[in-house]
């Protein structure tokens, strides 16, 4: 009899160690959350123990019994955030040529950086751009003061700050600041030859700060259309002589309007083409609300290279406050345009290159 017990004990101990290891090795192959370990053989003295334990022993110390290490889960990542940097150069070196012509070298970069936050009804988007060009000549007829130009020169933030209402549909906060990071001359010449050089514009102459609070709609991924009702904008022009150029009086360095504005941006990407379009109307409740102001700006690129980019940027404003002239000198407002179309390295950080 004792020997039937001892046979009825051994097969039960082998068969739930069986079940034992066939559920370990269940859960290894069904629950990827969790992280195992293999349990080393135990080495022990068995010289004591009856026929029967040594058995039992024996079979159970054989299974490598998986056992939890951690269960480690990843936390919500509620901010993404990367850069965009990209460097065109170009250089022009004549000797002895016939056909006539200035050396000269011309350099643009443009930093392009965001930070969104998203958690639940929540969201919070930044972007900031800064560009800066030139073109450095070294003509030998041209005066020393006048070979250095500037192509590019722009400063822009954008915030939005929006809660859900509804599906697609969110109450926002709209901030955007303008400016520029150097001053750019004008040189003109009078009829006795005597060059004159006049400041066009300079850090903070202009700025521009506005603040805006509606709603904003994204039927799309790509596409954001924000309607700010009541938007505060702050036009800034710290050096006086360029005051009446962009519309505030001579002892007025901050003019404030208040109006309603409208903005619409796509941010596209397809394979190795990306676009990226603002579009921003205002109105100014307290002065002529029929003159609109325009401010349309337009980013596109087309990847060759990893590292190698085709980008095409133009800039569009248009504002019946700013006075500009013409060949004959008559001041008016009128449509400013500016082109940059530029073959050069592009280098990208973080989430940037995610298509929207």
């Amino acid at each position: 009899m004792y020997r039937w017990i001892v046979a009825a004990a051994v097969i039960l101990a082998a068969a739930g160690v069986a079940s034992a290891e066939t559920g370990a090795s269940g859960r290894k192959k069904n629950n990827p959350d969790i992280n195992y370990k293999e349990i080393k053989k135990v080495e022990a003295d068995t010289s004591a123990l009856a026929p029967a334990q040594k058995v039992c022993f024996d079979i159970v110390s054989s299974i490598d019994e998986a056992a939890v290490d951690t269960a480690s889960k990843e936390e919500p990542k509620y901010w993404t955030n990367g850069v965009l940097t990209q460097v065109g150069f170009s250089q022009v070196s004549l000797t002895n040529w016939a056909e006539g012509g200035s050396a000269n070298i011309s350099l643009n970069g443009l930093i392009d950086a965001n930070a969104n936050y998203a958690k639940d009804k929540m969201i919070f988007e930044n972007r900031l751009k800064i560009s800066y060009g030139f073109v450095q000549s070294f003509d030998k007829s041209t005066p020393l003061n006048q070979q250095f130009s500037k192509s590019d020169d722009r400063i822009q933030l954008d915030s939005k700050w929006g809660w859900m209402l509804l599906d697609k549909l969110y109450f926002s906060a709209l901030l955007n600041f303008r400016t520029q990071i150097s001053p750019t001359y004008e040189y003109v010449t009078d009829d006795v030859g005597m060059v004159t050089r006049n400041t066009q514009s300079n850090f903070m102459a202009p700025g521009y700060l506005s603040l805006g609070i509606g709603v904003n709609y994204r039927p799309f991924n790509f596409l954001s259309l924000n309607i700010s009702p009541a938007t505060g904008n702050l036009v800034v022009v710290t050096d006086e002589l360029l005051r009446e150029t962009y519309g505030n009086d001579p002892d007025q360095a901050v003019r404030a309007e208040f109006g309603a504005q409208i903005k619409m941006d796509i941010n596209y990407t397809y394979k190795i083409f990306k676009i990226s379009s603002a579009l921003t109307l205002f109105s100014n409740y307290l002065y002529r609300p029929d003159n609109i102001q325009v401010t349309w700006d337009v980013d596109a690129s087309l990847a060759l290279t990893k590292v190698l980019t085709l980008t095409a940027r133009t800039n569009l404003i248009y504002d019946k406050n700013i006075l500009i002239e013409d060949d004959l000198g008559v001041a008016a407002p009128r449509v400013q345009f500016k082109e940059i179309v530029s073959l050069g390295l592009t280098w990208t950080f973080g989430q940037y290159i995610k298509p929207e």
